[in-house]
């Protein structure tokens, strides 16, 4: 699993050495609020496509026992809005695999691998004169694994994020 990741990053990297110019930023990283809180990583490969890369943690508030740590990526088509620099909104969708546990007597199995599908909708800004990007997104997602099963559509985040030209 870490030499898959490894070389995701680094054909990222790689494929991120053909951005186009024009773009406000070529990559960002930061943080993705939301469930789960996430380290981000956005590269753009092209002028209006970014390839997001993120991974978190989540373990239930309330005491039901339930934890996941989830990675991800996703593809990311930018659209820009009117005429206000560095504001623009996109669509998309990627994958993620989940690694989940239930501390719970009642759940005869203690822990398991989910994989999902999610489409994404959101906004993106990028400040002009400081190297920051806010985004916001929803993140509809459809679990295929055997773990929270199906559609949930309550999946949304606000990311901030330091840039890099």
């Amino acid at each position: 699993m870490k030499k898959l990741t490894y070389l995701l990053i680094v054909l990222v990297l790689l494929i991120s050495n053909e951005t186009v110019a024009q773009s406000e930023y070529k990559a960002a990283v930061g943080l993705r609020v939301g469930i789960p809180v996430s380290a981000s990583l956005k590269l753009f490969i092209t002028e209006p496509g970014a390839l997001e890369i993120h991974s978190g943690f989540w373990r239930d508030p309330v005491g039901f026992g339930f934890a996941y740590f989830r990675a991800g990526a996703m593809y990311q088509h930018h659209f820009p809005i009117g005429d206000i620099a560095g504001f623009k909104w996109y669509v998309g969708g990627g994958a993620f695999a989940e690694f989940y546990n239930y501390d719970d007597d009642y759940i005869d199995e203690p822990s398991s691998t989910d994989i999902g599908l999610h489409a994404v909708g959101g906004v993106d800004y990028k400040f002009s004169n400081i190297p920051l990007n806010l985004s916001a997104d929803w993140m509809p997602t459809v679990f295929l694994g055997s773990g929270p099963y199906g559609f949930r559509g309550s999946y949304a985040s606000v990311a901030v994020r330091y840039t890099f030209k």
